[in-house]
């Protein structure tokens, strides 16, 4: 082990060389262990993505086209967001409690049982509770996860790796896309029942259970971890039975909003979160659900069967995400590179503006076979460009002792907030824009209606701090 033991940090890089050949074999296990976590738990996300429509549909026992599929798609998907939300509320505050590689494994633990509970779901209700349940193991680990990451590299690597980790949730979800597309196929040939498809989807999500194995055998707490945990500690056996008001503390949302400081980077932190993940998880991932809508009629047709047109479908999805996902990975990679030489506010502004043309004039416009293969990667690379600054920027507001704290406020309390973004792309598609005065596909009017949602971020950022080139704060 004791080529494992993590190697100090160094605030420039050594002799020009590239951040990635100085590391150690620690910093690499560390990335690789993290960037795992946060792709399985993105291949999580997005099965559910995949499978919802086909879900809901089996579930209510209804078919494709019932509007109340869309509203319960709605409904079930902000079920899930508020459960991710409120698991990051709790296991951000662990992470900074009981430490970031704990944590971690219990949060791949929570996601991966109830992602494969989800197979078993009977009806509506009991999905959506799985889906709540699976939601807060998945909003846990981001946050420790890249807490791990920033305070285990050398400053000078640290946003590089983070934008690497962050990409790796494209990997996560084109996995899952190529899950979609092979049990498709499968479904198509007839080797599995139609409803089987989505049900086995959830089956696989339940495998990364065994990177815990791995977790608990090798992977340290961060020496920056350890260090505040000792101070706190050594503060609390000084003051005579009770923490002295002034003794920080690890995990604390009170001195969170108690400084002013960290205050203002958690709700500017959060405004931004919010507004990304409105965008990707109100609009642009109900893309699939807009193809599903637009190609079914070129299936039927055709005359194909019911169980053929659905299985077309599946194969179409998946190619929609593996290319969605695609242009996100090159997207969020691009936000790393960017951020480098320009800042993190400049790269943000420019993601905000570009997702918001980028994702209504998808909604709008898309209409062939072919319109998939170029708008939806353009449609990832816009959208998911921002995540790649969250992942880099939000750990640079925050203290060691509050840093998965923070972080986990501002991606998950945003997601508090975000789960009205399903709901209300539910009510647009099933009420508002129905009806002869709307000739189109609800989901167009609805998707393009909700881009405003884009311009909070835009507002948000005057108030941030630029943070390039600057040590993380302690």
């Amino acid at each position: 082990m004791g080529d494992l033991l993590p190697a100090s940090a160094s605030a420039s890089p050594p002799d020009g060389r590239p951040w990635y050949r100085s590391l150690t074999r620690y910093h690499w296990f560390v990335f690789v262990v993290a960037a795992l976590g946060w792709l399985f738990d993105t291949m999580d996300q997005q099965l559910f993505n995949l499978a919802r429509k086909p879900a809901v549909t089996s579930l209510l026992a209804t078919s494709p086209t019932d509007i109340r599929v869309d509203r319960f798609g709605g409904y079930t998907t902000s079920i899930f967001i508020t459960g991710w939300a409120m698991g990051g509320l709790i296991f951000g505050v662990l992470g900074d409690r009981i430490g970031r590689a704990k944590t971690m494994m219990l949060t791949i633990l929570l996601y991966s049982f109830f992602t494969g509970l989800s197979a078993l779901s009977v009806g509506i209700w009991d999905f959506s509770l799985y889906r709540f349940l699976t939601g807060l193991g998945v909003g846990g680990e981001f946050a420790v996860g890249v807490a791990l990451v920033a305070e285990v590299m050398p400053d000078y690597a640290r946003p590089h790796a983070l934008g690497w980790l962050q990409a790796s949730s494209a990997l996560g979800n084109m996995m899952a896309a190529v899950t979609s597309m092979m049990l498709g196929q499968l479904g198509e040939a007839g080797v599995i029942g139609g409803e089987w498809v989505w049900r086995f989807m959830f089956v696989i999500g339940a495998l990364p259970a065994f990177l815990c194995l791995l977790i608990m055998r090798r992977l340290k707490e961060p020496e920056k971890w350890t260090t505040a945990k000792a101070g706190v500690s050594r503060d609390d056996a000084l003051s005579t039975g009770a923490t002295p008001p002034s003794a920080p503390k690890l995990g604390s949302y009170g001195e969170l909003f108690g400084d002013p400081r960290w205050r203002r980077n958690a709700i500017v932190g959060f405004l931004l979160a919010f507004s990304g993940v409105v965008g990707l998880w109100g609009i642009g991932f109900f893309s699939f659900d807009l193809i599903r809508s637009v190609f079914r009629k070129s299936f039927e047709a055709q005359g194909l069967a019911n169980e053929a047109v659905n299985a077309k479908l599946t194969l179409w999805v998946g190619i929609a995400s593996l290319l969605q996902n695609f242009g996100g990975f090159l997207g969020v990679y691009a936000f790393s590179r960017v951020c480098h030489h320009t800042g993190r506010k400049p790269a943000f502004a420019v993601s905000f503006l570009l997702a918001l043309f980028a994702t209504a004039g998808t909604f709008w416009y898309l209409e062939d076979f072919s319109d998939v293969f170029w708008m939806i990667p353009v449609l990832g690379f816009c959208q998911l460009t921002m995540f790649g600054g969250y992942a880099i920027y939000f750990p640079e507001l925050f203290p060691t002792r509050l840093r998965s704290t923070g972080t986990s406020f501002c991606y998950n309390v945003g997601r508090f907030v975000a789960a009205v973004g399903p709901l209300t792309l539910g009510y647009l598609t099933s009420e508002v824009f129905v009806g002869p005065d709307f000739p189109r596909e609800p989901m167009r009017y609805a998707g393009v209606a909700m881009c405003g949602f884009f311009l909070i971020g835009l507002i948000a950022l005057p108030f941030a701090p630029e943070t390039k080139g600057q040590p993380l704060p302690e």
